[in-house]
């Protein structure tokens, strides 16, 4: 029985995706999104404004905020409450690093611009091959 599940979320439709299906597919689960910020992007994007700052948890998750506000709304809509979290740094190992203290993970098959999946990579797909738990990606 899975009773904890990890979803990462971006701003993405897929993301969003990922945070309903969890909610629907284990409505009995404790559901914690876990937002990583300071992602590498082809101009470096808020991994610069991390390196800037003195607090850097505190920084990631005030530019994380407004995302988890999105998802708590959306878990509204299923009458559930969730968990949040947020990391910084690359976002596939803190996934992946996250992910043991959980039964699963629901991930979007993709997100961000396509500049960012070509400099990035597939997040998604990186987490499917390294997790320690069984992976759910959605479309």
């Amino acid at each position: 029985m899975i009773s904890r599940v990890l979803v990462p979320m971006d701003d993405s439709e897929m993301g969003e995706r990922a945070l309903r299906y969890a909610l629907e597919a284990h409505p009995d689960a404790e559901v914690t999104v876990l937002h990583v910020v300071g992602e590498p992007s082809p101009m470096m994007g808020q991994a610069v404004r991390l390196a800037l700052e003195d607090d850097i948890q505190e920084t990631a998750e005030e530019l994380a905020e407004s995302l988890l506000d999105r998802a708590r709304e959306i878990a509204a809509e299923y009458d559930a409450e969730i968990e949040t979290q947020v990391g910084w740094g690359n976002p596939a190992k803190v996934i992946v690093a996250r992910a043991e203290n959980f039964d699963t993970l629901v991930i979007g098959s993709h997100g961000g611009s396509l500049a960012e999946q070509l400099f990035v990579g597939n997040i998604a797909q990186k987490v499917f091959r390294r997790s320690p738990v069984p992976v759910t990606t959605v479309r």
